[in-house]
């Protein structure tokens, strides 16, 4: 599938951010429709384990924000992270966080850069589609001092923040075999995402 997404003549002449949007579409599609099925916004209670569950993904991904070889190629990369503010967002609710033992998908030690890049195209991508999730933890009483801290954009617009995480992600010099990797990463993050949602949201 990877390999035939590469190589499709229709896809190859597109940016590799749009690439790697067609290569993971299907995941992405199945992720969104298994969250809102979920009804992560019909009250509190719901919200608060969809808070779980971003908690739970963040925390995977946390270390690459702090990531010294990310740093240099990626705009503001400690300023696009999220953790902290969904750890306010639990303890507005009076929320633990969440302890399960389990290791992040991610150290501070080295990592495969095309990897991570697929990991962050899904972190940084929510963040460009929680404008709509921000609305409706408005209708909840929730906003951006309260409760939904990690779903505000950012000062900068969504947009702009995605557009600079794109182009850093399409001016990587990276072979056939490494934009691979990034695809796998992606598909490995959603599927990571599906999970949590799965333990958390049921």
């Amino acid at each position: 599938m990877t390999t035939t997404i590469l190589n499709d003549p229709a896809t190859a002449a597109l940016s590799r951010a749009r690439r790697l949007k067609a290569a993971t579409y299907a995941v992405h599609d199945t992720l969104d429709q298994r969250i809102m099925a979920a009804e992560p916004f019909r009250d509190r209670d719901r919200y608060g384990r969809f808070l779980q569950m971003q908690y739970r993904f963040h925390r995977d991904v946390d270390a690459l924000y702090r990531h010294p070889a990310l740093d240099a190629v990626l705009p503001d990369l400690a300023g696009r992270r999220r953790l902290d503010a969904i750890a306010k967002d639990l303890d507005d609710l009076a929320l633990p966080i969440p302890d399960d033992g389990e290791a992040p998908a991610f150290e501070s030690g080295p990592i495969d850069l095309p990897t991570a890049f697929g990991w962050l195209y899904v972190a940084e991508g929510s963040n460009l589609g929680a404008a709509f999730l921000y609305k409706a933890a408005a209708a909840l009483g929730l906003d951006a001092s309260h409760g939904a801290r990690h779903l505000a954009g950012h000062p900068d617009g969504r947009a702009q923040h995605w557009r600079e995480f794109t182009s850093a992600l399409d001016t990587l010099d990276l072979s056939e075999e490494e934009d691979a990797r990034v695809i796998a990463g992606a598909r490995a993050a959603f599927s990571r995402v599906h999970a949590l949602a799965g333990a958390t949201l049921d």
